[in-house]
């Protein structure tokens, strides 16, 4: 019998603490189809904003009215960020349309959920997973989705992260979630002195994106519990390269190792195949992602690639204090994202 008095805090219960081997053969539980009159809704919505000659980053979600899949959204934006923590939607047509257009739709769906905040220090608001021939593992400069290697178990710098797949990779590439929530209850029931560590700050590599003010490195619990919620950080290709810094306080490698097995075991990840015009929208503070490695095509035009949205979300949770090391602020709306005095935002419509 588990003895509740030694847990570092109760056990996450409610739909956020899912098990993948519950939901891997049930893909019609998260998974939206887009119906005809829904697309139609979203081009008509494209169509009139670029015929304004709106630029993409300043599209407001008063600017894209979506009169009736607005209100399914609204649904789909509070199942991300107070229910399950994710969801998958299925059949926005992307082949044969400019980049200028697709980034165009994805973005105004995005407004659905929050605003879009810069995803590095080069005040990218739109970004581009892609391979451009580099990579993490040898430079900590870049990050894995510039790359064909896998990217390692993460949370993004946002409340919410979006995708939309243009074209998938020729083999691999697979889209890799878990709850949080139940990576800390498997902790908790099995270790719950190790769990307990990881509610104390440890170390992560800045990779170069250096706010103003900041260190190479900074510090911050992986599990943080405020006003009743369990919200979890974690970068683990920060965590593993933070040593490259003598004087970055050692981690602890036990807690680290445990935490990322569980969060590899079959039964509690789910692995989903990511199509042309699919959309993922993903709740960082309840859920960690990773992708497999991929092998791409060798024709530059069917090269695997997806758009990226970091998303403050519209009435997101109350967050830590903690959090303000890693996104600025906990502001709801206006916190997460990367920049400094030298960022100047905008949107990119290539891979760089």
């Amino acid at each position: 019998m588990l003895d509740t008095a030694t847990l570092p805090r109760p056990l996450v219960e409610g739909p956020s603490a899912w098990r993948g081997e519950d939901l891997q053969n049930r893909p019609e539980t998260w998974t939206y189809v887009l119906s005809d009159a829904e697309i139609a809704e979203l081009d008509a919505a494209t169509k009139a904003v670029r015929a304004k000659g709106i630029g993409i980053a300043d599209i407001r979600m008063a600017d894209f009215p979506l009169p009736t899949f607005g209100k399914k959204l609204d649904e789909l934006r509070k199942e991300v960020v107070d229910g399950r923590g994710f969801v998958l939607m299925r059949g926005l047509p992307v082949e044969g349309k400019p980049i200028a257009e697709n980034a165009t739709t994805f973005w105004g769906i995005g407004t659905y959920f929050g605003n879009a905040v810069s995803q590095n220090i080069r005040g990218h608001m739109l970004g581009h997973v892609r391979d451009v021939g580099v990579l993490a593992a040898e430079n900590p400069h870049v990050r894995a989705s510039q790359s064909r290697e896998r990217q390692l178990f993460h949370t993004d710098g946002c409340d919410v992260v979006g995708l939309l797949c243009l074209r998938p990779a020729k083999s691999g590439g697979l889209s890799t979630i878990v709850s949080s929530m139940s990576i800390y209850n498997e902790m908790a029931k099995r270790r719950p002195d190790l769990a307990q560590r990881l509610f104390e700050p440890i170390s992560f590599d800045r990779r170069g994106e250096i706010p103003d003010g900041k260190g190479p490195y900074y510090q911050m619990p992986v599990f943080n519990d405020h006003e009743g919620l369990l919200s979890v950080s974690f970068t683990g290709r920060n965590v593993g390269s933070v040593s490259r810094f003598p004087d970055a306080p050692p981690n602890p490698p036990e807690a680290l190792g445990l935490f990322t097995d569980i969060a590899g075991d079959p039964a509690l990840r789910l692995d989903m195949e990511l199509r042309a015009g699919d959309m993922q929208f993903l709740h960082n503070h309840t859920i960690l992602h990773d992708r497999t490695a991929y092998e791409d095509w060798p024709e530059p035009e069917r090269k695997r690639h997806l758009l990226r949205l970091w998303i403050a979300a519209h009435e997101g949770r109350p967050l830590a204090p903690a959090f303000i090391e890693r996104f600025g602020s906990v502001t709801v709306g206006a916190r997460g994202g990367l920049f400094n005095k030298d960022t100047r935002f905008h949107v990119p419509l290539e891979a760089s």
